[in-house]
């Protein structure tokens, strides 16, 4: 009889043999589809074809992955800076600013500077979120927010702030928005709206903030800008969607996706437009006197939808999200019913910004502007920068122009600002906001670049005032006492049908 010598030798070596061809399958099966996902999806469109007020729409393509494309922040050198448009320069007004997003200027010509993140909540859970945040982070905007604001003032006219001041103040929670109105400072929180008493020249916040009103907090969209109607007896507030596309359920969307308006004369606010994703950049249109906004639109139909816009926006508008987008095109990804006779309303957008550009700041010409006769009429947009889209898109500034009666131009906007994005695929900074300095000069934010950039035409002179076009008068009252006879029509079909 043999023994049994070798064989539990051999068994162990080919389980191990077996385990070690299996792993390597796996690794190789994951590796391949690592290399698929993060393949993602890539333009078909120039960029230009998805903007203006007829932008290419692509065929949808519902991805459960995004496509991820994200430039590396890597700052700018001393003494470097974005390319300007010809005829235009740029400078540095202030640096070595931490996260510097939106921008307000006083009667005094101090700026107000917003040095702000979201909050910690902010943005969806599991796998989405886990993304999210990695691609939120290596874009340069996971850090926690500062919640200051800084005061840049330039005590000698030389175009460079050379005193600041940094405000801070526990009331302050991811602040964006600010505006100055009757000896207060407002600010839009990620969650309300709240101010201080404020006088131009002031450089620090004291005490407990004043609530104005509430406002739904955190999401995936937490900023919350602010801006004065022209009298002053309203103000309005952008809350963006706390998803992309809802489909967390609608119920954490209550109160989202809206411009509000509070009106300081009743002490009390409305809901004035609904069905917009994430507004941000808020306006006066000077020709036409209405309220215009820049709008993110939904992600993970592919690189080249859905353009984001530009548009104004009337009282009690609606459109179209999350059911729809540039009007009559339906989301079949979100599930909730959609309400009744939507597609009737929804209004179409008036000027496509490009696909996943991220516009955020915005800032029509106006007179007193130093930037020359080629953008005396229209609107400067910054687009903040894609993270879904192949090739990149956005990172930059630009001009959208109109016409004298305030519509936008059917052509491409035009560069004012490029160069934070390298040939490389990195980043030196991204734009942010936009808005106009007391002496004329357009001033632009760049968060993760933590500069304030300033750009004019070299001897330019002020730009002519907008004069706003005159309203229509409605058609004199009826005089009273006027009396109204009808009689039928001897030669109507109703009275004499044909034979």
């Amino acid at each position: 009889m043999r023994e049994a010598g070798p064989a539990p030798k051999f068994w162990i070596m080919t389980t191990m043999r077996k385990a070690l061809i299996g792993l390597t399958i796996s690794i190789v099966a994951l590796g391949l589809f690592a290399v698929w996902v993060l393949r993602g999806d890539k333009a078909q469109f120039d960029l230009d074809k998805t903007t203006g007020p007829k932008p290419q729409l692509a065929e949808a393509a519902p991805q459960w992955f995004p496509t991820i494309g994200i430039a590396k922040p890597i700052g700018w050198a001393d003494g470097a800076a974005p390319v300007a448009a010809q005829g235009l320069t740029v400078t540095r007004f202030a640096d070595k600013l931490d996260h510097p997003r939106t921008l307000t200027v006083l009667p005094n010509g101090d700026v107000l500077a917003a040095e702000t993140n979201g909050p910690k909540e902010s943005g969806p859970g599991g796998i989405t979120g886990l993304v999210m945040g990695y691609l939120m982070s290596a874009a340069g905007a996971g850090e926690a927010s500062p919640n200051k604001i800084v005061v840049l003032r330039d005590t000698n006219g030389d175009g460079v702030a050379d005193q600041r001041f940094v405000m801070s103040n526990p009331g302050l929670d991811s602040p964006f928005g600010m505006v100055l109105r009757e000896g207060r400072l407002y600010v839009g929180n990620h969650n309300g709206v709240v101010s201080w008493p404020f006088t131009p020249g002031q450089t620090t916040l004291e005490g407990k903030p004043e609530k104005l009103m509430d406002l739904p907090g955190g999401g995936n969209h937490w900023a919350r800008n602010l801006l004065a109607s022209p009298d002053g007896t309203r103000l309005y507030v952008t809350v963006g969607s706390a998803s992309n596309i809802g489909e967390r359920g609608l119920g954490i969307e209550k109160g989202r996706a809206a411009i509000y308006e509070y009106d300081f004369t009743k002490h009390s606010s409305r809901t004035y437009a609904e069905g917009l994703r994430n507004p941000n950049g808020l306006d006066w249109n000077p020709r036409s006197g209405e309220l215009w906004t820049t709008v993110n639109e939904r992600d993970m139909l592919g690189s080249d939808l859905v353009p984001d816009y530009l548009t104004n926006v009337p009282l009690g508008a609606q459109y179209g999200w999350p059911w729809a987008y540039w009007k009559k095109n339906i989301d079949w990804r979100v599930t909730d019913p959609m309400p009744e006779y939507l597609l009737e309303y929804v209004r179409k957008p008036e000027y496509g910004l490009g696909a996943h550009v991220a516009a955020l700041g915005l800032a029509f010409a106006r007179g007193g502007n130093l930037m020359g006769e080629r953008f005396a009429s229209g609107a400067f947009v910054a687009r903040h920068g894609s993270w879904n889209r192949k090739p990149l898109s956005g990172y930059d500034v630009v001009f959208v122009r109109f016409d004298n009666n305030g519509n936008a131009l059917p052509m491409p906007p035009v560069p004012v600002l490029t160069g934070f994005l390298t040939k490389e695929n990195t980043a030196h900074g991204r734009p942010t906001w936009v808005t106009f300095a007391k002496d004329g000069a357009l001033l632009v934010s760049d968060d993760t670049g933590g500069v304030i950039w300033r750009v004019v035409a070299p001897g330019a002179t002020p730009a002519a005032a907008i004069t706003e076009i005159a309203a229509t008068p409605p058609p004199p009252a009826p005089k009273a006492n006027t009396k109204y006879i009808v009689r039928p029509s001897t030669t109507s079909d109703l009275l004499n049908p044909p034979r």
